[in-house]
């Protein structure tokens, strides 16, 4: 099979067309293609008149064919074979595990890391046992319209923590900047493919799959993990690791100690838990195990009317059903030394209520597949590290994502609500009284303000001027109606559990950080490859 880059189509096409394309860059008849599949579909918008699509494709003609075409193609990299990007596992334990001597592994968390970690380890024959501090996802779910509707927060579940991990609630991007030669992404895509995702995230450049899309894929692979010998146990909490000195200095995982004073044996303990997992990080540190500070982003959710994104991207071919709902990825170096991007950014979106500690306000983006709600939300933060804004620990991170979500709230008025400023109020330094054309769409509500309080001075001043510098790439991204929500600060993990070559923390042998609270991924499918990963290396322990 041949694998052919760079065809470029106009927008209205149809599947003729790209036979034709397909036939006439192999210097071919259509009648000799024996079948061809799409393996990467992307658009290229620089010139709003001539949006074009652009095609790489898996194309078989007759073995002979191929090679010959093959031979005569020189440093053509347009022509190719194509790869094998099948996923193969790196052990299997038999129908006898556990044996003798053996303990089955332990996982603790559900999100995206935990559920392919699982599932890896469930392929290979090795019964994982997940903890899950949450509850089951549709439960979840219902929780978390309760503090969205109601103003009732359940701190075990919520958008944090439950089945699917934080990323059920979002916008449910599945691309990553990851390097991935063994294409373990692709193994991620097709279990999620298998469990209920659209069959197109397989050849979009940009997949992604929407909230309501993805509680049922996750029950799906949830089903399918039990099937193959696994076990999830929902309001799990882990309270405390089992450890055992060793000689040649740190501690060895024998175990973990749940909340409600029940020890599980293991040797091979996966750490999945996500971002917002600070109790946890505190018991980790205050057991021994090695922990550092790392950078994360701090700012605001910025609201526009998504039409207008659609024609600042997309000119008069805005709405095009192909082209979707659009959206960007922007970046600002500031005078001041800092650095200002779009983060998160979910088109035809809402902003939701994200806290899971309570009189803390944080917010989240999040859309479903169709993506058609009336806005475009994205985060617009600065960079922050610990050498220069919180050096004093390596939990001071956490410290200070509480210090400004406690300020949200109050800002919010202390009931849940959002501090909310119009972007034209912000730019102008004056507070705002109220709302205009943009309605904001954060529940269970908004709290007219001045969000210059809610953040560093360095951060607002940033923004200030990161803000009119977008408005040169995104025009209307400045518009005076626009609305800000405060505040975003789990752009990502505020430490990093340090691991070895062999994914051990350095310190702790038997425990495997993972995924995104770890500092090792950065969304959905970054920590799904993550998870794969760990579950590799736990089965070549176990299995040697």
């Amino acid at each position: 099979m041949l694998r052919l880059n760079d065809i470029k189509l106009p927008l209205d096409h149809d599947d003729n067309d790209l036979a034709a394309a397909i036939a006439r860059k192999l210097g071919l008849e259509v009648t000799e293609l024996r079948e061809f599949s799409v393996f990467r579909r992307s658009c290229d918008a620089r010139k709003k008149s001539s949006i074009q699509l652009i095609y790489q494709v898996d194309v078989s003609l007759k073995p002979e064919r191929e090679q010959a075409i093959l031979d005569a193609q020189g440093d053509n990299s347009a022509i190719g074979r194509s790869p094998d990007t099948r996923y193969y596992h790196v052990a299997h334990a038999g129908n006898d595990f556990p044996g003798p001597g053996q303990q089955r592994p332990l996982i603790i968390g559900f999100g995206p890391c935990g559920i392919l970690s699982a599932l890896l380890l469930a392929q290979m024959g090795l019964r994982p046992i997940v903890l899950e501090r949450g509850q089951d996802v549709r439960q979840r779910t219902r929780d978390t319209w309760g503090l969205w509707r109601e103003r009732k927060l359940k701190t075990e579940s919520n958008v944090q923590f439950g089945e699917g991990g934080a990323g059920t609630f979002s916008d449910g991007k599945l691309y990553s900047q990851v390097k991935d030669r063994r294409h373990l992404g692709r193994k991620v895509l097709t279990e999620f493919v298998s469990a209920g995702a659209p069959a197109e995230i397989l050849y979009e450049s940009k997949p992604h799959i929407g909230t309501f899309k993805l509680v049922k894929m996750v029950e799906n692979m949830r089903a399918e993990i039990v099937r193959l010998g696994g076990e999830i146990r929902f309001e799990q909490k882990v309270e405390s690791l089992q450890l055992q000195a060793r000689e040649a200095g740190g501690s060895e995982v024998t175990g973990v100690t749940l909340a409600n004073g029940q020890t599980l044996p293991s040797r091979h303990v996966i750490l999945a838990v996500g971002h917002s997992a600070r109790d946890t990080f505190q018991m980790l540190y205050d057991s021994g195990v090695y922990i550092e500070a790392k950078p994360f982003s701090i700012g605001f959710r910025i609201e526009h009317p998504q039409s207008v994104i659609d024609r600042a991207r997309f000119g008069e071919q805005a709405g095009h059903p192909i082209l979707g709902a659009a959206d960007y990825k922007l970046v600002h170096h500031c005078r001041n030394g800092r650095s200002v991007y779009s983060f998160c950014m979910c088109p035809g979106g809402t902003v939701v209520a994200a806290t899971s500690e309570e009189g803390r306000v944080v917010t989240n983006g999040m859309s479903q597949y169709s993506r058609n709600e009336r806005n475009a939300n994205s985060a617009i933060v600065v960079g922050i590290t610990p050498e220069q804004d919180y050096p004093e620990h390596p939990l001071a991170g956490i410290d200070l994502q509480r210090q400004l979500e406690t300020l949200a709230f109050d800002l919010g008025g202390g009931n849940y609500n959002a501090p909310a400023q119009l972007v034209g109020d912000f730019l102008a330094n004056r507070p705002s009284t109220g709302t205009a054309s943009v309605v904001p769409s954060y529940q269970p509500g908004v709290t007219p303000c001045d969000l210059a309080g809610a953040l560093p001075s360095f951060a607002v001043e940033a923004i200030r001027e990161a803000i009119p510098a977008f408005e040169k790439q995104i025009r209307g991204f400045a518009m005076p109606d626009a609305v800000l929500t405060g505040i975003e600060t789990r752009t990502s993990s505020p430490i990093c559990i340090r691991r070895g070559a062999d994914f051990q923390s350095v310190n702790t042998v038997g425990l495997y950080p993972a995924g995104e609270g770890a500092g090792y991924a950065g969304g959905i499918l970054s920590a799904g490859i993550d998870g794969i990963k760990v579950a590799e290396a736990v089965a070549m322990d176990i299995l040697g």
